[in-house]
């Protein structure tokens, strides 16, 4: 691991996206709530808290660090039959946190997958990417799409 003893706490925060297209099935399920499951949002909300708080379990060479708020968000997109995972994180330490945003985007995809597969396998988790990040020495960081 790197060390980052010497480094300034700092207000840190970071933004990431992912999309799962689910198709015309899928996407109906989501819009009218009848998922066998359970409630889809409600359960992938939880899984991207999670993972955010155990990225460094999965992320080998990644800091535990205190995530002191994270916001989990859904925007659907009738036209593409998809959902976007919208997670936003913020923390005061020594070190980022894009990864922990990642972990939460792709987790939350993962779980939106796992709820409704039982209706279509065809569903496709892409573009998970960082939108935005700011603090540390690096400084901030907003993707240019």
């Amino acid at each position: 691991m790197i060390d980052i003893s010497k480094k300034d706490i700092s207000i840190r925060t970071a933004k990431a996206q992912g999309t799962i297209t689910l198709g015309d099935k899928c996407f109906e399920i989501i819009k009218n709530g009848t998922c066998v499951k359970g409630d889809v949002f409600t359960t992938a909300r939880i899984a991207a808290i999670q993972a955010v708080k155990s990225t460094p379990n999965l992320i080998p060479m990644c800091h535990p660090i205190p995530i002191e708020a994270v916001e989990v968000d859904f925007e659907q997109d009738e036209s593409e039959k998809s959902v976007s995972v919208i997670v936003s994180i913020k923390s005061t330490g020594k070190t980022g946190v894009e990864i922990e945003a990642l972990c939460g985007a792709a987790a939350a995809s993962l779980t939106i997958y796992d709820m409704l597969k039982y209706a279509d396998k065809a569903m496709v988790i892409k573009n998970v990417k960082l939108i935005e990040k700011t603090g540390g020495k690096s400084g901030d960081y907003k993707r240019p799409d």
